[in-house]
């Protein structure tokens, strides 16, 4: 898929209908990775086009997005209040959505601030993630399951495949491949096999 170029000529990554063919790619390999399967193919990149709510949201994101772009009055501002009113989902103007995230339960979820987050990130309900500019922002790695009504606040790192359990409230960076529960969130204990699985 050929990028969209700006006025220099410059390459700027893939327009509007690349961006949603790669949400649409990425939902399905969630998808598959859930039922077992191998490589998405049509039928499932379809069907998450088609009748998903997650797709959905990303696509009217990746319209608001080009609306900042195109300096289109007024486009941006209605494509965000249609998703509070009809979704309950609140995305700031300055976040960065990679591909494929899941808004399992978009209900409640609340993205402000500078945060970025990674390809085929899940959000399940009632979270919030952001904090003031001047302070910083969370940035949340690839694959990243973020639990029920929990809350990522502040300058803080989520590495890749970390599970945020539900409602946490994580104000510390998190390590790839940990999973975090409590308030404040901390990681829980790993399991040590050199004593006969105790703990």
């Amino acid at each position: 898929m050929a990028d969209s170029t700006d006025s220099r000529g410059k390459a700027k990554g893939p327009g509007l209908v690349g961006r949603l063919v790669n949400d649409a790619i990425e939902l399905s390999r969630l998808a598959e990775r859930r039922h077992g399967g191998g490589k998405p193919d049509l039928k499932s990149v379809a069907r998450q086009v088609l009748t998903t709510d997650s797709f959905q949201l990303l696509a009217l994101w990746r319209l608001r997005e080009r609306a900042r772009t195109l300096h289109v009055p007024g486009l941006n501002h209605l494509l965000r209040r249609t998703m509070s009113a009809v979704y309950g989902l609140e995305i700031g103007n300055s976040v960065t959505l990679g591909y494929g995230v899941d808004f399992v339960h978009p209900v409640g979820v609340v993205i402000g601030g500078d945060a970025k987050v990674g390809n085929r990130v899940k959000f399940m309900g009632g979270n919030t993630v952001g904090t003031a500019k001047e302070n910083g922002h969370p940035v949340i790695g690839d694959d990243v399951i973020v639990g029920a009504g929990a809350r990522i606040l502040g300058p803080v790192n989520i590495g890749a495949r970390a599970v945020i359990g539900a409602n946490a409230v994580v104000l510390d960076d998190v390590p790839a491949d940990t999973v975090v529960f409590g308030i404040p969130a901390r990681a829980k204990p790993r399991r040590d096999d050199s004593n006969g699985g105790a703990e």
